[in-house]
């Protein structure tokens, strides 16, 4: 029961957080300000919007793919296909659920390729371990190239924080993880043996990214990744061209907070197009249309994720039947 209502909640939260947002959104807006989302989702030139689409596409083969580099020290070759597929279902799986997606695709991995759960799991850590350095990395270059934007927000962001409060939170996190992973060291209890076995392969996972032999194709990959990221949605803003005044900085920081709030909602529902009409507003874009092109790129990437993490869901038993007849 327990169980259920956590699963629930981890539902329903994020769920929930992406009405409010919406409705955060759309609640202070006039008549007016709705027939011009409207009309610009009209008039959007949405061949720019394909072009968009393709390149997210690409970015998702070039993960699929990166996916082989983690999992070659360990010994396993999986297809391309099955890897791709996985892909596709964990992100389908992430708009209902936040994070079960990689979660699902470990366990798709472990069904069809034979690759154990844990392992698979901890590859796919060790590839987010790699895009949160990266995504950091442009936090940081958005931040300083857009100071005189973003200081201001940043110092009322943090004039409510105790440094003095955070640290002593901080130690006192990392004293009872240390004395829990102690603890699970020496405990001869099955369950704790379980855990300890399944954190263990956890770790190999991670640590294959220090085993790659070809470690420069895997680093290759992520930036390829995320340049398609950025470069999907730089082309989307030529979709509507009043948002395309901004400069490149402010387009890097419109990215890097619409990247944020994926993981704040579910797939980014409700926080995606806010976030990015927030940014784009403080370089003079009107509100209306900052949303308007947020929820076209947000509606575009978000049903590409559906017809392919859909289809994957439906033609990766038949592939598979296939090639094990």
């Amino acid at each position: 029961m327990k169980g259920k209502i956590v699963n629930g909640l981890k539902i329903i939260i994020p769920l929930a957080l992406g009405v409010f947002l919406i409705w955060l959104s759309f609640g202070k807006l006039t008549t007016e300000d709705f027939e011009a989302i409207r009309l610009s989702f009209k008039n959007a030139n949405y061949i720019w919007i394909v072009i968009s689409i393709i390149l997210a596409i690409f970015s998702h083969v070039s993960r699929a793919y990166r996916w082989k580099y983690t999992l070659e020290p360990l010994n396993y070759h999986p297809r391309f296909l099955n890897s791709f597929m996985a892909v596709m279902i964990g992100y389908l799986v992430n708009l209902g659920i936040p994070r079960m997606g990689e979660i699902s695709r470990a366990a798709t991995m472990t069904k069809y390729e034979d690759i154990p759960f844990n392992k698979g799991f901890g590859t796919i850590v060790a590839e987010r371990v790699a895009d949160m350095i990266l995504l950091l990395t442009l936090i940081f270059i958005a931040v300083i190239i857009q100071i005189n934007k973003l200081g201001g927000i940043i110092s009322k962001f943090l004039e409510g924080f105790d440094a003095i409060k955070l640290a002593g939170i901080a130690m006192v996190l990392l004293v009872l993880t240390f004395v829990f992973f102690k603890f699970l060291q020496r405990s001869e209890n099955a369950f704790f043996i379980k855990l300890r076995e399944f954190i263990s392969g956890i770790f190999e996972g991670i640590k294959s990214i220090l085993k790659m032999k070809d470690s420069g194709k895997f680093i290759m990959h992520t930036f390829i990744i995320w340049g398609l990221y950025f470069a999907m949605f730089y082309l989307a803003m030529y979709a509507i061209p009043e948002v395309t005044s901004v400069p490149l900085g402010a387009v890097l920081t419109a990215f890097v907070i619409g990247g944020i709030s994926i993981a704040v909602t579910n797939g980014g529902i409700g926080a995606y197009p806010l976030g990015v009409a927030i940014i784009l507003e403080l370089y003079g874009i009107p509100q209306v249309q900052g949303l308007a092109f947020g929820w076209i790129v947000w509606t575009a990437q978000t049903m590409m994720i559906i017809v392919l993490g859909g289809l994957s869901f439906i033609f990766m038993p038949i592939y598979n039947k296939d090639i094990n007849a």
